[in-house]
């Protein structure tokens, strides 16, 4: 922090709590006291109640004297921070309304400059100025000295330290990303060392770390430390590295500069030469098909080895995946490598014939390295001390193809200090201790495309492109579906590649499609299944009903109506077996194709069929209910979710959230297997959680399909119902002749059919459409009619968002004294239903009220409460729109540098916004921004106002919010904004 004015108070939290004033460090006393302060500073300018201070200072543990501690504590603080002279009515520390807040305009705070340097950091490197961003963000991390808030006791301190903490380390690795990006890769090294010593299971630093290490011509310190990443987390965590690692990964491998350094940099590296010695048998299959998109894989399989230990390497995935084409050619490219023996077993786990035992897979081994002398024993562990004997002074390769289990496996193993043996298999072998483990995947859609081009050849895939991806799509990048399909046209010049897709275009004849002579995806599915426990090939079958491609836990066991344990010990043995994926834990899905396999097996037994999927459409329908802020009870038609397993909305929000975009699937899902009347309940359900989290597409794609079926609905009021939903999001796209066209349809069908309910949501949304294309006397007019229809109903839920479009409508008619009343009853209303969403918009607007009036106080004490409020939900618009208006109350207050901070806090809020799918995200950058630039303005810091006036000329909307470029026009031309 810089020296600053020689009268200015200057306090520090990032590290132990100080103050200074003149350049003197003045006094802070006793530890406690320290955490009150830094319990102000922390929110600076926001009313602090006793209570909160109380428990966050104390703890569980208050004081004995109570809240008469505080006026003491607070008395010594103003005693030592204020001026001489300074009268507690201008302190620095103000008292009012049952609590205290910290007056920020003559306050340098080092958490508030952290925070502006951290958005110039980012500004600058949005701007592709990384340099600057370092700049920056070094002068971020100059203000931290040890510790935040060291020494402090209390569960706020010990809260808001770790907060602190986190967020050092952000500052630290963004400024490490940014050393790397300009190449000062010698500078990132030590520290990214340093912060991977203390993060060891963070992914995101080694990936950092290897492009440094590659950046610095040191390319096997980069894969050496990825292996050891990859062998603490399956040790350690039992999980795989993720996406963002496997691809820094696969970079190194290719040396592809461009993706690891940012620029295209050629780089050419010598062929390696091996010498390829005599060896006593190659017993290893022909080379066949045309290895493609495995690249990461057979660098894993031939990557060296310890010396002097036998190494094991296995390769597990579903059936038809390519795992004995990939150990074969991984196979054939370490042979010179073994002069004693490449030696090929088929242990036939998944075949038509006979499993082959340890015993004769003994037998013929010892046979072909010439060590059977006469007649073999047939005991295995005389065979096995035979094998051990004879492999002992060897160095082998041993390739094992289509394993069951660790037992058929253990015996097999060689003797001899060198050997290698390459495993595959179906299952996971987690009882067998192996070197590395692969598991290999369906190819990419571009890989898939390459290999079905390589089998049809080019001309032929060349003039249907989009078929060729479309067959490419039905066969789920599955190598075994692609060269059946590939050998079918192949054998079947007739026929074109359109023509097969059209084909196997539905589930019914995709798997029949592909088959051809005696190979079949569906026979090699049917031989895993067989190898099934009951219980396991019950929960595979019930998976293939599952309506999202993703599902946990709790979907599984609700669709087998079986406790939670027992279902993840099932998914976990389906895992194990390749027959279901696990992308992160807690999540799995199935392949397209087995999904398809075990949807088939599902439908030959359809009242357990039809009990697993209505079970998990119920699961979903309780989910959208208990989330919505319309409440459950406020649903009146279709089952009510008795006995659902969350408790709160939190827990039935977070659960939705969890299935990211698959919710409208989950429609979709219910349509096709005609269960019309779940399909209509769940899209209604869910329009709540999504217009409040800005996903209008998706809530008005889950409309549309329920609307196309809503006619097989045995629920008549679904009718009205999605018209009126999907109006209501139409309302908030700004989509306003779609939104009129689906009211006035509900409209007109519930006065056929009267439906009290549905009419004051028909006639609320017609309120709101008016309100928004400026027509308030239609809008009075409709909105009175839903509050009083609302209000006889008691549908709080109808009746507070009435109100507030009421109020709304008088507020921007001038009618200020109406408009409040409004917000007031429409609280009353939202107090009853509880919900903090609903709670906050009243408050907010009544706010808006109040600020116009120059009632700033008042104004501000809304704000706050509404902020609290709308925080709990992750409101991010109503947050930052509250955040940047509480900031222009504190102006009003006469508190510009408080002003400032909650304008800085509202711009990091609106950063979180999606600009695709927000249609209010620019014009809230704007008003963010103008009331920015007269907060600067007012501290005489012009330079910094013209830059956000200038920024909102420059957001992208600005010229269709043409009235609100206007104060910024006027502030960049120096006169008082408009």
């Amino acid at each position: 922090m810089g020296a600053g004015s020689c009268r200015r108070l200057r306090l520090a939290v990032l590290g132990p709590v100080r103050a200074w004033r003149g350049g003197v460090q003045l006094p802070l006393g006793p530890v406690r006291r320290q955490a009150v302060l830094a319990a102000l500073a922390l929110r600076p300018g926001f009313l602090v109640s006793h209570e909160q201070l109380l428990d966050g200072v104390w703890g569980s543990e208050p004081p004995r004297t109570g809240r008469k501690v505080l006026p003491s504590y607070i008395y010594e603080l103003r005693r030592t921070l204020d001026a001489e002279g300074t009268g507690p009515a201008d302190s620095v520390i103000r008292g009012e309304g049952g609590g205290y807040r910290l007056v920020v305009d003559d306050v340098q705070l080092d958490a508030a400059d952290l925070a502006e340097h951290i958005e110039g950091a980012r500004h600058a490197k949005a701007s592709g100025d990384p340099a600057t961003a370092v700049d920056r963000l070094s002068a971020a991390l100059a203000l931290f000295d040890g510790e935040p808030l060291a020494g402090l006791p209390g569960p706020f301190a010990d809260v808001e330290r770790q907060r602190l903490l986190e967020r050092l380390l952000r500052v630290r690795v963004e400024r490490l990303e940014c050393l790397v990006q300009l190449g000062r890769f010698a500078d990132a090294l030590d520290d990214l060392a340093a912060l991977s010593a203390t993060s060891p299971y963070d992914e995101s630093l080694v990936a950092l770390r290897m492009r440094a290490l590659y950046g610095s011509e040191r390319q096997a310190e980069a894969l050496t430390i990825h292996q050891d990443m990859c062998e603490r987390l399956r040790d350690e965590l039992g999980v795989d590295p993720g996406a963002e690692l496997r691809r820094v990964h696969e970079a190194v491998l290719r040396r592809d500069d461009e993706l690891l350094l940012g620029r295209a940099t050629a780089r050419s590296a010598a062929p390696s030469t091996r010498p390829r010695r005599g060896r006593t048998v190659n017993e290893l299959p022909g080379d066949a098909g045309h290895l493609i998109g495995r690249e990461t894989e057979l660098a894993q399989l031939i990557a060296p080895s310890a010396p002097g230990s036998v190494s094991i390497v296995t390769v597990d995935g579903t059936a038809g995946v390519g795992k004995t084409a990939l150990v074969v050619r991984a196979a054939r490219e370490l042979s010179a490598h073994y002069p004693d023996g490449c030696l090929f077993a088929d242990l036939r786990a998944h075949s038509t014939q006979r499993r082959q035992t340890p015993e004769q897979a003994l037998q013929r081994l010892l046979r072909s390295l010439g060590a059977a002398k006469g007649e073999l024993p047939s005991d295995l562990e005389e065979l096995t001390a035979i094998w051990r004997a004879a492999t002992s002074p060897l160095r082998l390769l041993l390739v094992l193809d289509d394993a069951l289990d660790a037992d058929q496996i253990r015996p097999l193993l060689p003797a001899g200090a060198g050997s290698r043996v390459l495993v595959a298999g179906r299952r996971r072998l987690a009882e067998l201790d192996a070197d590395r483990r692969v598991t290999l995947e369906p190819l990419d859609s571009g890989d898939a495309v390459s290999l079905l081009t390589h089998i049809i050849g080019e001309e032929r895939a060349g003039r249907e492109p989009e078929a060729t991806h479309q067959l490419v799509g039905l066969c789920d990048g599955l190598p075994l579906a692609l060269r059946i399909a590939g050998s079918r046209l192949q054998n079947r010049s007739t026929w074109t590649v359109g023509y097969l897709a059209g084909r196997m275009a539905g589930d019914e004849q995709r798997l029949g499609e592909l088959s051809v002579g005696d190979r079949s995806v569906e026979a090699a599915f049917t031989l895993s299944y067989e190898h099934l426990a009951p219980e396991q090939q019950r929960g595979f079958r019930a998976l293939g009903l599952a309506p999202t491609v993703e599902f946990d836990v709790l979907t599984s066991a609700t669709m087998l109506h079986g406790p939670s344990d027992a279902t993840e010990q099932i998914l976990e043995s389906l895992v194990d077996a390749s027959l279901l994926q696990q992308p992160r834990p807690g999540r799995y899905r199935l392949h397209d194709l087995v999904r398809v396999h075990a949807r088939h097996l599902a439908e030959a037994a359809p009242a357990e069929a039809a009990a697993a999927r209505t079970a998990a459409l119920r699961l979903y329908l309780d989910a959208a209910r208990i989330a919505s802020d319309w409440d459950s009870g406020n649903f009146p038609t279709g089952p009510q979710p008795d006995g659902a397993p969350f408790t709160t909305w939190q827990e039935a929000e977070a659960w939705l959230d969890a299935a990211g975009g698959e919710l409208a699937d989950v429609v979709g899902h219910a349509a096709a297997f005609g269960e019309a009347d779940y399909a209509c309940w769940i899209a209604e359900a869910l329009v709540d959680y999504f217009v409040r989290q800005g996903r209008y597409h998706e809530c008005q794609t889950a409309l549309e399909i329920a609307l196309d079926h809503v006619d097989e609905a045995t629920d008549d009021r679904m009718a009205v119902a999605l018209r009126n939903c999907l109006g209501y999001t139409a309302v908030h796209q700004r989509r306003y002749t779609q939104a009129r066209t689906c009211f006035t349809e509900a409209l007109d069908l519930v006065r056929r059919r009267p439906d009290p309910y549905e009419e004051a949501r028909t006639l609320a949304g017609l309120g709101a459409l008016d309100l928004s294309v400026g027509d308030g006397d239609r809008a009075i007019r409709h909105v009175t009619a839903a509050v009083d229809l609302a209000e006889r109903l008691r549908n709080d839920w109808v009746a507070s968002t009435a109100l507030v479009i009421l109020g709304l409508t008088h507020q921007f008619g001038g009618r200020n004294e109406e408009a409040l009343a409004c917000f007031a009853e429409a609280r009353t209303h939202a107090e009853t239903d509880g919900r903090p969403r609903m709670l906050g918009r009243p408050l907010s607007c009544a706010a808006d009220v109040h600020l116009r009036l120059g009632h700033y106080g008042e104004a501000g004490s809304l704000y706050r409460e509404a902020i609290r409020l709308v925080e709990q939900v992750g409101d991010i618009f109503l947050c930052a729109r509250s955040l940047t208006r509480l900031g222009t109350a504190e102006q009003g207050e006469g508190n510009p540098g408080a002003a400032i901070a909650l304008h800085h806090q509202a711009l990091l809020q609106h950063q979180l916004l999606n600009p695709l799918t927000d249609p209010s995200c620019d014009w809230l950058e704007m008003d963010i921004r103008s009331r920015l630039g007269r907060a600067y303005l007012a501290t005489g810091r012009v330079r910094e106002a013209r830059e956000q006036f200038r920024a909102v000329l420059d957001v992208h909307g600005a010229r269709t919010h043409r009235a609100d470029r206007a104060p910024a026009a006027d502030g960049l031309k120096g006169r008082e904004p408009r």
